[in-house]
């Protein structure tokens, strides 16, 4: 007899191999042969990262590139909530004074007369104004790294043509979705208010405020909007480091502050301000209204983004304390009055073990780097906890389990946490890759993620997790607010890995599928709200787009 381990084991397996099989049927993997032989050769005729078109890999972290911004549900919906409020002749930054109070100082070259965009800040602003004005259902999805480049070339993909040169665009369900009428598209500054500040996680002070590179954005040197190049290309990543005039890029934690608290604020904070002063996210603004709230990310668990959306800390590596904030346990920043906790929390870190760990304080515990042991035990509801625990197991399909753990929740009136990933590719869910079958090509380290057919079939995929969290949520009819992070496109770019970022792309935009689906369901646009964005992008070029559609001698 097959035990029901072995046969989970083979189903994934087959699973597996019947997308090699299609593969073969059907032509080369064209988009990984492209990948590959761009690694191998140091170079690619159809794209490159970095200011340098000979050179594949030369740019591997973030940019200051504006970043797009969809809304569904905000067109005509009241003050402060329609995205015209903020972009066009409503930018702030047209303005000197408007610019000053958003960053503190006013950044060189930064306030301009011709500026149609928005500040990141303002996707927190919209948040609020439907938050007060009774919105019931709000959903911000962010794409870790996704920039216009990197959405045009899933586009390219997916359609199998070069269908937009500017402009919001098509091919993907996040781009063509009107949500009846009401979908709305801008573009967003994404500058943080400084990079190179220093913290002490165990006093939770910051040393040096201010850091060591201010922010802002020179729409003449990066471009002003995202598909128009500036007139200097190193600008938007701020090198050469020696030139004068340097605007600092964001990471995550910043961004994400922004969006979701409202602040301009340095790189690695999390729901602080420049100084360290903790601010208010809008999920506990949403929390205190009677609103379930929830956060789900492809990365691990407590990584910037979705930490940020609900902890505090001076730093953004003090994982196992920013869980500790999402659970509602006592942590280094709230040691004696916890936080009262997410709704629902599910992500990655997984199997991800490590004996130390620089930026965690001397608080960390040996052991799973993001959730400590006792702090799951803590929390369950077989330990008398609130949340009912769903978590990578042998044999099992992740999936389903979820599934089955949030319909526990949902009819005991518990809260969900799911705790999924790769232990050995840093947590993250497998990269589905562009053509969907799990065979990463390789990146700029040379080296490809390989999986098992448990690996696959063990995890949910982000749509899984996106479901998992609306049938908690909305169990108790008073509202909700949630973060999805499809977090694995900022992994794939900073591997300068074009195949997996357009499958991140994709696996990203089957969950907000799953929430436009839910809101038809069982909503409308007049009482729900979402917006998808990136917190950053990277910097992708594509020189011969064309070169992204399959040759005639292969048909997908």
């Amino acid at each position: 007899m097959i035990s029901t381990v072995h046969r989970v084991v083979v189903l994934g397996l087959c699973f597996v191999l019947g997308a090699i099989t299609a593969s073969a049927t059907n032509g080369a993997d064209y988009l990984r042969d492209l990948q590959a032989e761009a690694i191998a050769n140091g170079y690619s005729p159809a794209a490159h990262w970095g200011w340098q078109p000979r050179n594949y890999v030369l740019w591997g972290s973030h940019s200051n590139r504006l970043i797009p911004v969809y809304t569904y549900g905000t067109k005509g919906a009241g003050s402060q909530i329609d995205l015209q409020d903020y972009i066009g002749a409503n930018s702030r930054y047209r303005n000197r004074e408007a610019v000053e109070k958003l960053y503190g100082y006013v950044p060189d070259r930064t306030v301009s007369s011709a500026a149609e965009y928005m500040d990141q800040t303002d996707v927190y602003r919209i948040q609020r104004a439907a938050l007060e004005a009774g919105k019931k259902h709000i959903f911000l999805v962010v794409f870790d790294g996704m920039d216009w480049q990197t959405t045009r070339a899933a586009s390219i993909y997916n359609l199998q043509r070069v269908a937009y040169t500017e402009g919001r665009g098509v091919g993907t369900h996040f781009q063509d979705y009107t949500a009846g009428g009401t979908s709305q598209f801008g573009f967003m500054v994404t500058a943080p208010h400084n990079e190179g500040t220093s913290v002490d996680v165990d006093t939770q002070v910051v040393e040096n405020p201010g850091g060591e590179l201010r922010g802002g954005y020179d729409p003449a040197r990066g471009g002003p909007n995202p598909w128009t190049a500036g007139a200097d290309p190193q600008y938007l990543v701020s090198e050469p480091k020696q030139a004068t005039n340097r605007h600092a890029y964001t990471d995550s934690s910043s961004a994400s502050t922004g969006m979701t608290a409202g602040v301009k604020t340095y790189n690695g904070a999390i729901a602080v301000d420049a100084q360290g002063k903790q601010v208010e996210p809008i999920a506990h603004r949403a929390q205190a209204r009677g609103y379930k709230v929830g956060i789900v990310s492809s990365v691990p668990i407590s990584h910037a983004t979705p930490a940020s959306g609900y902890a505090h800390n001076v730093g953004r590596d003090d994982y196992q304390d920013l869980i500790r904030d999402m659970l509602g346990l006592s942590s280094i920043s709230h040691p004696d009055e916890p936080l009262p906790g997410l709704d629902v929390v599910i992500g990655g870190g997984y199997g991800e073990l490590h004996e130390k760990s620089s930026g965690q304080g001397k608080n960390f515990v040996p052991g799973n780097a993001y959730l400590t042991d006792d702090d799951l035990a803590r929390v369950d509801v077989k330990h008398g906890g609130e949340y009912v625990v769903a978590q990578r197991a042998s044999g099992v399909r992740g999936g389903q389990a979820l599934a089955e753990a949030a319909r526990q929740a949902a009819a005991q009136g518990k809260r969900l946490l799911g705790f999924y990933g790769l232990g050995n590719a840093k947590g993250h869910l497998p990269f589905q890759t562009a053509d969907g079958d799990f065979q990463p090509a390789p990146g700029k380290s040379k080296k490809a993620e390989q999986y098992t057919a448990a690996d696959i079939t063990e995890n949910p995929t982000l749509a899984d997790m996106t479901s998992a969290a609306l049938a908690v949520l909305q169990s108790s009819g008073q509202g909700m607010w949630l973060l999805v992070e499809p977090g694995d496109v900022d992994w794939a770019n900073h591997d300068n890995n074009l195949d997996n970022s357009i499958g991140a792309v994709n696996s990203g935009d089957a969950a907000v599928k799953v929430i436009t689906d839910w809101v038809e369901q069982h909503s409308n646009w007049q009482e729900s709200l979402l917006i998808v964005t990136a917190d950053h992008g990277h910097y992708l070029f594509l020189d011969r787009p064309e070169l992204l559609i399959a040759p005639p001698a292969v048909t997908r």
